[in-house]
């Protein structure tokens, strides 16, 4: 018995005595469609002759899971034979634990194109809503992941034709490690260079102790109430984007302590949730919770009108459609708050708004309009309760509704230490904090939290002092001019050069202006000092001279720095930011003006996210390196790839965590840290809001908040390398590159890449470190030398591109040490060395006087080999290299033209050879090949949109292209026997 098997019996058993009910006769689509016909009958209360229940399954089973999803939620409608309605619902919605709970094991769906074969599936009233797969101890189950993702992506799979479309989490354990996801549409689990990850979740208790074990998970999560709880209740779907959400286990606390405040009228709360765990999601779902609660009147979701920007607006309305409109005014507020309507008992509006309605100065007599709901009971919900607007509304809330409750989400509360507010009551005064606007925290998850569930990365923080007499002292800055030169000269290597890009915190607005023209005229003479060097993408935002502009006041209102600055001559600072619109214009090729500002404070966000794109996909020039700032994005706003925080400026407490949050967005392992370059010396700063918002002891939380320092990583990778000479010794071979090759068997090769992985993560690690020393530098290089790091990538990833074909061409049969292996090519990605760069090398290298130093072949298929980004291209790219004439120059243009046509012969010549093969005429097969692929149908899709969205490298379509060849024509010409046509016209 196999210790997966032996897994399995012990979950189904604990299943059973969760009280649900094992079927062990349910193994194929048959028997489950014939169980799922008898739970519908007893559900909706009805009998169904034989072909009304194969008109049904037609109609029900949907290969969009979005839409699927909403049909399991909704009433539905058929039309029974004898012409009579029937409105009848899948499972019970209103009573989830009332639903029909089974388990089954190892089900088979079979289809034209798959034979799968699923561990565990749990059924609610006979339709498969979660499946659980197990593996041994020793297997990752990121790998498990990828097989259930690889699973749903083959055409033809049994989730988008077949009751499976139901299937709303996968659960994946290997009994000490357990993970959930949602079921989505078009998910993919990377492991190329590209690398996306799905957003996986671990369950914990409501102190964030993590439940991995399998039966302490199925004990908390699978009990069937609280199954049918969290499909019913915390799956969010998400119109806009066709998107299943599952809420994480500290956001399903948080509506629950509200509830339950609410429930038993305890007064108010706050809830204190990081900066990026997902708060806005969190308030907003607590919100229309209420909305079922008939002794609430109304629930209000408040937020600050700074915070209605596009990116918050878009996300507010992913949850509820139409939730939140731009335009909207005090008029519409109030008559919503008087309207009976039920979906007007949910209302999203602003803080501004909401003080107008109470205003009872306000001309249009608000106020007074609001007297028949003084005494009812409302729900106030606040998205950031910590602004100031917040607090000046406050007493008038709490004056006109006495009977109101109110709750706050805040990433970083206001406690006496950081409170810049004083309030005097009675005899006493006092600093205003959250606790005393909120009464009592109601749940917590720290950045502590987040940074231990790799919710958000953690810090590195360079203090850069300056030299000699330009040296800093703690909170004072160095001169403007060393500090350009500083980041200029660290950028690259902050950013994984240019992969990411940087916000610049400065001081003042006459700081940012000062600045931006100190960053254009240095770049300018770097350029003529050297050709070769490319200057970053200088960005600068910060808000102009209000002038009674209501747009630009609102902006204004949590940038206190910025409202100050635009009181001193603000016909300098206006002309100042016509200036840095202009060459924005100039450089990005736009058309913005400083009287439709926030069109460009638009522009300039949407860029820092264009980020993600690769330079083939979108050039650097369209891309912004570093944003110069005074407050603007220091606060709210989200980019997984914004990695660095340049600082000039004074930042503490809650300010501080704001601004350094704004880096710590988890994308892969070419992420592996936020990066903080300091420029005043804070470390005491630091130091103090660690301490005030680890929510943990200060000691340990400086541990968990901070990366390792340099030496202590450079230890690490000395000892990595060590661990990677003494297994290549242990196989009586030299630790060098070209030796990899002579490894013998597959469990040394899989032995070396696991070796060689932590090599070249703490490479990377160390590779963005901006604050190593010469001898720190000297010493790294010591240990591997930057050549032989570069042949032992080369060696790296020529290993792992074998065993990656014995996992896709085997699969299931491939030997499980293989079938597990994880390659984590981003790793061993560069930003750098892409397409383009190469082509340009090659160009370059090819003229008699090249501008930069003349590579050889050999140099560039060496470079291009120990790059994971071009590895799927690799093989043609090289072919094609050996092939360039080396000593005859050539443009890139011509470069790229003639590689075009190289890999177009090649093609052909591969179906040529099928072609010859079978006899046939290679043109048309040709034709025959470009018309098959257009019209090929798998579930109602043409094959050529099935393949579109797995995002395949040219080489991995034609692949498929002449696999799918191979296979076709045989069988073709089978089915052609006896016919003299000429071809393949007979087979269309």
């Amino acid at each position: 018995m196999t210790k997966e098997h032996q897994i399995e019996e012990n979950l189904i058993k604990q299943l059973t005595e969760l009280k649900y009910t094992h079927r062990p006769e349910i193994v194929d689509r048959k028997s489950l469609e014939q169980n799922f016909k008898t739970k519908f009958e007893t559900l909706n209360r009805v009998r169904l002759s034989d072909s009304e229940f194969l008109r049904l399954r037609e109609e029900i089973i949907e290969p969009d899971v979005f839409k699927a999803s909403k049909k399991l939620r909704e009433q539905q409608f058929f039309q029974r034979e004898d012409g009579t309605p029937l409105h009848y619902t899948l499972v019970n919605n209103k009573d989830w634990c009332k639903n029909d709970f089974e388990v089954i094991s190892q089900l088979r769906i079979n289809t034209e194109n798959s034979n799968q074969r699923y561990d565990i599936i749990l059924l609610l009233n006979g339709l498969p809503m979660v499946q659980i797969e197990l593996k041994r101890l020793d297997i990752s189950p990121r790998k498990a992941m990828q097989q259930i993702v690889d699973y749903k992506n083959e055409p033809g799979n049994g989730y988008g034709n077949s009751l499976m479309c139901y299937m709303q989490l996968f659960i994946v354990s290997n009994r000490s490690n357990t993970i959930y996801f949602a079921n989505n549409k078009k998910q993919h689990f990377q492991f190329n260079a590209d690398e996306q990850f799905l957003p996986i979740y671990h369950l914990a208790d409501e102190k964030n102790n993590k439940i991995k074990h399998l039966e302490d998970f199925t004990e908390r999560f699978l009990k069937k109430c609280t199954l049918g709880e969290m499909i019913s209740k915390y799956m969010v779907l998400v119109e806009t984007e066709q998107k299943l959400l599952v809420m994480r286990p500290y956001q399903i606390y948080a509506v629950k302590a509200i509830d339950d405040c609410v429930k038993q009228n305890r007064g108010n709360g706050y809830i204190w949730h990081t900066t990026g765990s997902g708060k806005t999601l969190t308030s907003f779902k607590a919100s229309t919770l209420l909305k079922d609660n008939r002794e609430i009147e109304k629930c209000l979701f408040v937020v600050d009108r700074k915070d209605l920007d596009r990116q918050t607006r878009e996300e507010f309305n992913k949850f509820q459609e139409g939730s939140v409109e731009e335009n909207t005014n005090t008029e519409t507020l109030v008559r919503r708050l008087l309207s009976a309507n039920y979906a007007d008992k949910v209302i999203v509006t602003t803080i501004q708004k909401l003080g107008l309605a109470l205003d009872g100065t306000y001309k249009r007599n608000y106020k007074e309009r609001l007297e028949p709901l003084r005494d009812k009971r409302i729900v106030f919900i606040f998205d950031e309760c910590h602004r100031s607007q917040f607090g000046e509304n406050h007493k008038a809330i709490k004056e006109f509704f006495p009977n109101a409750q109110l709750f706050g989400f805040t990433g970083t509360p206001i406690f006496e230490q950081n409170s810049s507010q004083k309030i005097r009551e009675d005899q006493y005064e006092s600093y205003k904090t959250t606790e005393s606007i909120f009464e009592k925290q109601l749940h917590a998850y720290t950045i502590t939290h987040a940074i231990e569930d790799r919710n958000v990365l953690k810090f590195h923080i360079d203090y850069f002092r300056g030299e000699g007499a330009a040296a800093a002292r703690p909170g004072e800055g160095i001169a403007q001019k060393a500090v350009v030169e500083a980041i200029i000269r660290k950028h690259d290597k902050a950013t994984n050069q240019r992969k990411f890009n940087a916000l610049f915190a400065t001081a003042s607005i006459n700081h940012a202006i000062e600045y931006f023209r100190i960053f254009n005229a240095h770049q300018r003479v770097m350029q003529e000092i050297d050709p070769d060097f490319i200057p970053l993408n200088i960005a600068c935002v910060f808000s102009p001279p209000a002038e009674g502009n209501k747009d630009v006041q609102q902006i204004q209102e949590d940038l206190p720095q910025e409202k100050e600055d635009n009181k001193q001559n603000p016909e300098e600072k206006k002309k100042a930011l016509k200036e840095i619109i202009a060459d924005y214009n100039k450089q990005f090729d736009t058309n913005h003006d400083i009287n439709n500002f926030d069109l460009y404070y638009q522009d300039v966000q949407g860029r820092i996210k264009n980020q993600k794109y690769s330079n083939k996909d979108l050039p650097h020039s369209k891309k912004i390196d570093i944003t110069i700032v005074v407050d603007m994005l220091l606060t709210g706003f989200d980019s997984k790839f914004l990695n660095t925080l340049y600082v000039d400026k004074n930042l503490k407490y809650h300010g501080l965590i704001q601004a350094f949050s704004r880096t710590n967005r988890v994308l892969n392992d070419s992420k592996p840290h936020g990066m903080i370059l300091d420029f005043r010396s804070q470390q005491e700063s630091v130091n103090h809001a660690i301490m005030l918002f680890s929510g943990e002891d200060g000691g340990k939380a400086k541990e968990i908040w901070m990366v390792d320092p340099a030496p202590v990583v450079i230890d690490k990778y000395q000892e990595a390398v060590s661990k990677l000479g003494d297994f290549m010794q242990e196989h009586n071979l030299v630790n060098d590159p070209g030796e990899v090759y002579n490894l013998k068997g597959d469990a040394a090769r899989i032995a070396f890449v696991k070796n060689f992985k932590e090599v070249q993560r703490l490479k990377t690690q160390l590779d963005q470190y901006t604050d190593l020393d010469e001898q720190q530098q000297e010493q790294i290089e010591k240990i591997l030398p930057k050549e032989t790091l570069q042949e032992f990538r080369s060696s790296y990833l020529e290993t792992a591109k074998q065993l990656r074909e014995i996992q896709q061409k085997e699969g299931e049969d491939a030997p499980e040490d293989i079938q597990q292996l994880d390659f984590e090519f981003v790793l061993f990605a560069s930003a750098v060395i892409d397409y383009d760069y190469i082509m340009s090398l090659i160009a370059d290298s090819t003229q008699k006087k090249p501008s930069k130093q003349k590579m050889t072949k050999a140099q560039v298929i060496q470079l291009l080999k120990s790059n994971a980004n071009l590895m799927d291209e690799e093989e043609d790219l090289t072919e094609y290299i050996e092939q360039v004439d080396w000593t005859t120059g050539q443009t890139v243009e011509e470069l790229k033209k003639n590689f075009e046509t190289y890999k177009a012969e090649k093609y052909d010549k591969e179906l040529a050879a099928i072609a010859n093969k079978h006899g046939l005429q290679t043109a048309a097969l040709k034709t025959f090949v470009e018309k098959i692929m257009s019209r090929m149908i798998f579930d109602g899709e043409k094959l050529t949109d099935l393949l579109e969205p797995l995002e395949l490298s040219w080489k991995e379509r034609r692949t498929k292209e002449l696999a799918l060849m191979e296979d076709l024509v045989p069988q073709l010409k089978k089915l052609a026997q006896g016919r003299e046509i000429s071809g393949l016209a007979a087979y269309e």
